[in-house]
């Protein structure tokens, strides 16, 4: 009969294996410095927003950039998807599109007297929704629900979409007119929000050098499968995270929900709403992801620190006091995470 192990034993097995994983996700984890230096050949900057690209990625989610025009958001995806071998497509939302264009529709032939399926654009890896605000509700219930279910109906039939399957959507902050802004319950569905910033000064020298040298811009490599990416969500999921921060997300969490039992009596009237579970969902899978990127197979609390403000930013409802008082959901979220304790 084997003898159970010691405390010493047990803390020096689970050391071991620790290490092995970490080991193991070193090496799996080389592609990432190949993806960065591949994309800072079409973006400068920005590196936050390749960052948080990269991390949804490899979770498994979806994102939503938002930012002034002209800030590299279409170009990030695009080159995204040049340098992973993917299928990609372009979407440009429109008051007037249908949900046909968006995941096809049933063709009749008169040649042969039957239906046949004619797949649209959602049927590919990369989908860039551009400016999703911009389509009427029925559009985006059919993307969202594509999003969820990872499949499409058309007719009386179901289509699997291809994997990896990574919605990319952009939103303008300024432009309001001819736009329907999405409802909380389907902005949830994303993983993340990424709200850009312009660039710096000598940043922006350098787009200018880039975009106006007479060789043009420099192409991108594919340095990346598909089965590679598949691969690693695998990885980042064994990623290991210690208890204390599994609570540490639940507490962050919570402190949106019912803040003044977390010391924050003062945000009580500033949110309607807070975190619903997905935002814990995606807060450990997004801190597994990032310290993945870092090349690491553990989670601190920097990772969650690092990601938790793009998993919360639309997952929190501001109250008309809020508003009021012009304090923005990015303030709320300084002052939770400055409050709950860091293990």
């Amino acid at each position: 009969m084997d003898q159970p192990l010691s405390a010493t034993e047990a803390a020096t097995t689970a050391s071991d294996t620790l290490r092995a994983l970490n080991e193991r996700i070193q090496q799996a984890s080389s592609f990432v410095d190949l993806i960065d230096q591949e994309m800072r050949k079409s973006i400068v900057g920005q590196k936050d927003m390749v960052q948080k690209l990269l991390v949804a990625l490899l979770a498994d989610g979806h994102i939503i950039l938002e930012g002034m025009p002209g800030l590299a958001k279409t170009l990030a995806i695009k080159t995204l998807s040049d340098v992973v071998d993917v299928g990609f497509s372009r979407i440009q939302f429109t008051p007037d599109l249908l949900p046909a264009d968006l995941i096809g529709t049933m063709v009749y032939s008169p040649r042969s007297e039957e239906f046949s399926v004619k797949k649209g654009p959602i049927f590919n890896n990369f989908i860039l929704a551009d400016e999703i605000n911009r389509a009427p509700a029925k559009v985006q219930s059919a993307l969202l629900e594509a999003m969820q279910e990872r499949q499409v109906t058309i007719g009386a039939n179901t289509y699997q979409l291809p994997e990896p399957f990574l919605v990319m959507a952009t939103m303008n902050p300024v432009e309001q007119e001819g736009t329907y802004p999405l409802p909380e319950a389907q902005t949830d569905r994303f993983m993340l929000k990424v709200v850009l910033d312009y660039p710096r000064k000598e940043e922006e020298r350098s787009i200018i050098r880039q975009n106006t040298m007479a060789e043009g811009r420099s192409k991108v490599r594919k340095v990346i499968h598909p089965q590679d990416i598949l691969g690693a969500r695998q990885l980042v999921r064994e990623v290991y995270m210690d208890e204390k921060i599994e609570r540490y997300i639940v507490d962050i969490v919570y402190a949106t929900r019912k803040p003044a039992e977390h010391r924050l009596e003062e945000l009580a009237s500033l949110i309607s709403f807070g975190g619903s579970p997905r935002a814990s969902i995606y807060m450990a899978l997004g801190a597994k992801a990032y310290a993945f990127t870092k090349r690491r197979g553990y989670v601190i609390p920097e990772d969650v620190r690092a990601v938790c403000p793009d998993v919360l930013r639309h997952r929190i409802g501001l109250t008309y006091e809020a508003e009021a008082e012009n304090i923005s959901v990015n303030e709320i979220i300084e002052k939770v995470l400055n409050t709950v304790e860091v293990p």
